[in-house]
């Protein structure tokens, strides 16, 4: 599959979402490794935003009828919400520790496209087992093909980015328990 075949790198497409979904689960090294430089952030961020359309839809199948647009609309701005934060984090801790330039259009539209894929089935209960370690596995293959990081790099971005967050969230249980 090469950029061309992907789609326009400008705009989304259902072309483009096909083909991404297909080539990051048939071959995540090849698929990241023709991802266009120039691709944006758009077009990954309206193929998680379709992503976590159909994750909140799926995950609402056995929910009570009066609660499905407050959980549905928790689950959607977390899922959309976390690449986001996590993309930063990632891009932070690249720029500090390594000091690597590769835009934040490109950490981001990784993030993206692999937190996309793994929503497609983690609205199973008790996936996210599965699909948390792979969807950062699939992160790892994107920073170091799509970004061209080395490989103890890219681990380390994924290690320290994790870190900081989990700190974050203990640091937030003196607040929450008062």
């Amino acid at each position: 599959m090469t950029s061309v075949e992907i789609g326009r790198t400008d705009k989304f497409s259902m072309h483009f979402y096909v083909r991404a979904v297909f080539g990051i689960l048939g071959s995540p090294r090849k698929f990241f490794d023709q991802l266009p430089l120039t691709i944006g952030m758009m077009p990954s961020l309206v193929f998680l935003v379709i992503s976590a359309l159909f994750f909140c839809a799926a995950s609402q199948l056995n929910m009570p009828v009066h609660t499905f647009y407050i959980t549905g609309a928790i689950y959607f701005f977390n899922a959309v919400g976390m690449v986001f934060i996590m993309a930063a984090l990632g891009y932070l801790v690249m720029i500090l520790s390594i000091g690597k330039k590769v835009p934040f259009g490109r950490v981001f539209s990784i993030y993206a496209l692999c937190s996309g894929v793994s929503l497609l089935v983690s609205w199973v209960p008790y996936f996210s087992v599965f699909t948390e370690p792979w969807k950062w596995y699939l992160i790892g293959t994107g920073l170091t093909k799509g970004c061209g990081l080395k490989f103890k790099d890219a681990v380390l971005i994924i290690a320290m980015s994790l870190t900081i967050w989990i700190l974050f969230y203990w640091s937030l249980i003196p607040i929450i328990t008062r």
